[in-house]
């Protein structure tokens, strides 16, 4: 199998539109969404985003994986802001999305099924999750937990019609050459993030995973750097997941990382590229998960 070159990034919370908000949101989790914004939006600084987005581009990857919460309230001028950000870092066949609880925060007014960023769920016309994505040696299949929830939740779920796809998609590729990456937003392994913020059917993903096996699984949400391990076919699958790609320095969690990932055979190499007082992205340290 070639080299691939992989750049991870999660959780960009792009500032939102000063239209975002529409008289209708009053009551809705939207506006609660805002005030909590208010509180904890400077911890998300659009420089460090930039700074982050330049240092990918320096690498050159092959392909980049986006692991949700691009936007805040589901607004459709979050969306519409959002396709422009995508399109500035490049082709969308070289960039996939999967969606974030953000992303989904509210139904009521949100493009169906993330219909703006068709073109970086999937290859298909109209993309139904899970998507498959072969790039050279590597399968990227696509799941999204993303789902409307409750005030004060932010869990996800894959629901049981995806994870019946899943397993169907799964087990078309077995005996073929190809590294699996599976790209999800809320972490797959229990005890990553607290309850509230869990992935609701984890078990049940897990079940279909064990079964049927992955490479590598990336996920994002939990704005910290998270190693972690859920069982495969054969063993352990290593579960990577990385802080928020615009989070300053000076906020409530790890400032902004994103991980260079080289797939050489079944090997798997990470370089992770965080954010240094200079306000430019260096060398935190390298390491192999498999």
């Amino acid at each position: 199998m070639p080299l691939f070159r992989l750049a991870h990034l999660t959780d960009p919370h792009l500032q939102p539109p000063a239209n975002a908000l529409q008289r209708g949101d009053l009551f809705s989790k939207r506006a609660l969404s805002a005030f909590a914004w208010r509180r904890k939006g400077a911890e998300h600084q659009p420089q460090v985003l930039q700074a982050l987005t330049d240092d990918i581009g320096a690498y050159h990857p092959d392909h980049v994986a986006l692991t949700g919460d691009i936007i805040n309230f589901a607004a459709p001028a979050e969306f519409a802001a959002a396709r422009a950000w995508l399109q500035s870092l490049g082709d969308p066949r070289n960039i996939t999305v999967s969606p974030g609880n953000h992303d989904a925060l509210v139904a009521k007014g949100a493009p169906e099924r993330f219909a703006p960023w068709r073109e970086w769920l999937g290859d298909e016309e109209q993309p139904a999750f899970p998507t498959l994505r072969r790039r050279g040696p590597v399968a990227i299949i696509n799941v999204s937990s993303a789902i409307p929830t409750a005030p004060w939740l932010a869990t996800g779920r894959v629901g049981a019609d995806q994870l019946a796809a899943l397993d169907r998609l799964l087990s078309s590729l077995d005996g073929q050459d190809l590294f699996r990456l599976l790209l999800i937003h809320h972490p797959p392994a229990p005890g990553v993030v607290s309850k509230r913020k869990s992935l609701e059917d984890g078990e049940a993903f897990r079940a279909v995973i064990k079964a049927r096996g992955v490479d590598l699984i990336l996920h994002g949400h939990g704005h910290e750097p998270a190693v972690s391990r859920i069982d495969g076919p054969s063993g352990p699958i290593p579960v990577l997941g990385a802080p928020s790609a615009s989070a300053s320095l000076d906020g409530h969690h790890t400032p902004a990382r994103w991980h260079a990932i080289e797939l050489d055979g079944h090997a798997i190499r990470v370089t992770a590229r965080g954010l240094a007082p200079s306000g430019r992205f260096e060398d935190l340290g390298a390491y192999r998960l498999v």
